[in-house]
């Protein structure tokens, strides 16, 4: 998803309306900085911001922070959002790894959408599903753990459920064509792109 030369990315990535240029900050303080006690959903890696945009604009009573490391890619989801008006919208630029210097026992529900799925074995310990990310993600859940995951990938995909069960989660859901279930789905951009393909999208649901 990562895109070229965007010009004068960076001047509008930080005057972005929902954009949040010290995050760190912020690590205990995320309800304060929304002004209220709803539940926080963050997505890692919200791209160009379709899926996580839609989600605020239809469920108000909930808070919603997105991060993406790649100015852009992020550039596009400021400028969607720079049109709305949304009081439960958050906008970070974070790579993953430092996520739990910016939220403490904060979040209550974790997308995890079309990551990159590092195919290659060496490089398992940067799946975002690896145990390495779940330990960062013990710091971030406030009480109960709820992640939800998309991928096009079914290596990834396996390899997530296999990591998920042995960390301790509770696969409570999944399917391996999401677009053929009577489930509510809100697409990204990559998944509206793979289902033209004919791709078919595979979704779980972890708790724990």
């Amino acid at each position: 998803m990562r895109l070229k030369n965007i010009k004068g990315a960076k001047d509008i990535i930080v005057k972005g309306k929902y954009y949040i240029e010290n995050p760190f900050e912020y690590k205990g303080k995320w309800h304060e900085l929304f002004g209220n006690n709803n539940e926080i959903h963050l997505e890692i890696g919200m791209g160009k911001g379709k899926f996580l945009i839609e989600k605020a604009m239809l469920n108000p009573n909930v808070n919603y922070v997105g991060i993406e490391k790649y100015d852009s890619v992020i550039v596009r989801a400021i400028q969607k959002s720079n049109e709305l008006e949304l009081n439960n919208l958050k906008i970070v630029r974070l790579d993953a790894r430092f996520i739990s210097y910016v939220f403490d026992k904060e979040i209550d529900v974790l997308y995890l959408n079309f990551s990159d799925p590092w195919p290659k074995d060496r490089h398992y310990k940067r799946r975002l599903t690896s145990r390495v990310f779940l330990e960062k993600y013990d710091n971030i859940f406030k009480d109960k753990k709820n992640i939800i995951m998309k991928t096009d990938n079914l290596l990834l995909f396996n390899f997530s459920l296999d990591t998920l069960k042995d960390y301790g989660y509770k696969i409570i859901y999944q399917t391996n064509d999401l677009h053929n279930e009577n489930i509510e789905n809100i697409t990204t951009e990559y998944e509206e792109k793979f289902s033209k393909l004919n791709v078919k999208i595979n979704m779980l649901k972890a708790q724990k």
